[in-house]
């Protein structure tokens, strides 16, 4: 049954329009099961560890706040600098809170994940996360996403399939959106707040924007080994705050959890407070309740 329900919701997202209006949306893809109801879960408490940035695995150009949420560049020249999460994980499906803004980012604002042996400072202005064998990186200001030093295109690549636009509007769109006047690629803007998707059973690493899942960035991640949240940046000023939301073992997720965002999607955005109107007894309104 719960495996019916998982296919089910599955092929109602892909049917389904985004529901951000930001360009991006027409870039998702359909979401699986196990991450819908992670991304529809209340996150986990603040104090969680898995929010902190390391005290210890950083550059010294990077100061870290009292609460290791959040850590700011110094205004140093010539110099490249990042800082991974305190902890990492080895196995699961789990999802961070990234946010920085997009006027303090630079150049070489990168997003991504490292091993623990990834480079954390170097001298002069350098992707660092995804700058070697050791991490993978998202470029926030050309799109370009990095492994080994090498960029390796443009994320997100593809567009997803319109819903309400004929199929010329679709090309005009697409157009309007990746390419300039002169025919060049043009790097779609991001907002300030990204979510890390990290699925440590799979080997892969995705990205949410505004609502939307614009699918796996990277594939074939090392399974086995810890993995850590990490950014890099070359800007003066530049802060960055990290939150662990949830995550999920790679078992299928739970019929409730999965009853109760077919309710949720159902229900839509504008009426997620109106459960009370449902003709279901209280613990069950009492159970949709705790999960928005």
């Amino acid at each position: 049954m719960g495996l019916s329900l998982s296919v089910w919701l599955y092929s109602r997202t892909a049917d389904s329009p985004p529901s951000s209006s930001s360009a991006l949306c027409s870039l998702a893809v359909p979401t699986s099961s196990r991450l819908m109801v992670i991304l529809s879960s209340p996150p986990v408490a603040l104090g969680d560890s898995r929010s902190h940035w390391s005290s210890a695995h950083r550059s010294p150009h990077l100061l870290l706040s009292a609460c290791k949420h959040e850590v700011t560049r110094s205004p140093v020249e010539r110099s490249s600098d990042a800082v991974r999460a305190e902890k990492g994980v080895k196995s699961g499906l789990h999802v961070w809170e990234v946010v920085w803004s997009p006027g303090h980012r630079g150049s070489h604002a990168v997003v991504g994940i490292s091993r623990q042996n990834c480079p954390l400072q170097a001298s002069g202005y350098k992707v660092l996360v995804g700058g070697d064998s050791q991490s993978w990186g998202w470029e926030l200001k050309t799109n370009q996403f990095w492994y080994n030093g090498q960029s390796l295109g443009l994320y997100p690549r593809e567009r997803r399939r319109c819903h309400t636009e004929t199929q010329e509007d679709c090309r005009s769109f697409t157009s309007h959106i990746l390419k300039d006047t002169e025919g060049a690629e043009t790097p779609l803007p991001i907002p300030e707040r990204i979510l890390l998707v990290l699925d440590a059973d799979a080997g892969t690493l995705g990205f949410v924007v505004d609502g939307s899942f614009l699918g796996v960035a990277f594939k074939d991640l090392p399974r086995g080994v810890e993995l850590f949240p990490a950014v890099s940046s070359v800007r003066g000023g530049a802060s960055i705050r990290l939150r662990y939301l949830n995550g999920a073992t790679r078992d299928p997720p739970a019929l409730m959890a999965l009853c109760g965002l077919s309710i949720r999607q159902s229900l839509g955005q504008q009426r997620q407070n109106q459960t009370d109107k449902l003709p279901l007894p209280p613990f069950l309104q009492r159970y949709l309740l705790s999960t928005q």
